[in-house]
């Protein structure tokens, strides 16, 4: 498995979790690791995932709130949500990874750990906000 993607699997089980705690994500890395059967992983993308969201969370969950309307963000799956913060921070915040390849890991976490209908989703609502960037 790549170790970026990895680090992404890694970040967003943290923050569904931090989804249900509402203060800040404590749960260790490596144990997130552990319990996801991941071997290898990079840290510091995890940890730059993490940290991003949750300091740009207000203008991340406002991004959401405008690309997908009749979706508030109570009624959005939690995995699907967290996927989307982690996507949309790559997007706008950090710059690092180019858009195709965030949107590409974002379904996947999405298929990976969501529901049914969970990657036509995050798709959607990607396909909105990148639309709205250019």
């Amino acid at each position: 498995m790549d170790v970026r993607h990895a680090a992404r699997q890694i970040a967003l089980s943290n923050l569904f979790s931090w989804s249900f705690l509402s203060q800040n994500p404590a749960e260790s890395l490596d144990d997130i690791a552990e319990t996801l059967e991941i071997k290898e992983f990079d840290n510091n993308l995890a940890k730059r995932l993490i940290n991003g969201v949750v300091e740009n969370i207000t203008e991340i969950d406002k991004l959401i709130i405008g690309s997908a309307p009749e979706w508030p963000l109570n009624k959005v799956g939690k995995v699907d949500l967290a996927a989307l913060r982690i996507a949309i921070f790559e997007l706008y915040f950090d710059d690092q990874v180019p858009p195709k390849v965030v949107i590409n890991e974002a379904i996947e976490l999405a298929k990976e750990f969501g529901g049914e209908t969970s990657s036509k989703f995050v798709n959607g609502v990607l396909g909105t906000i990148i639309s709205h960037k250019n």
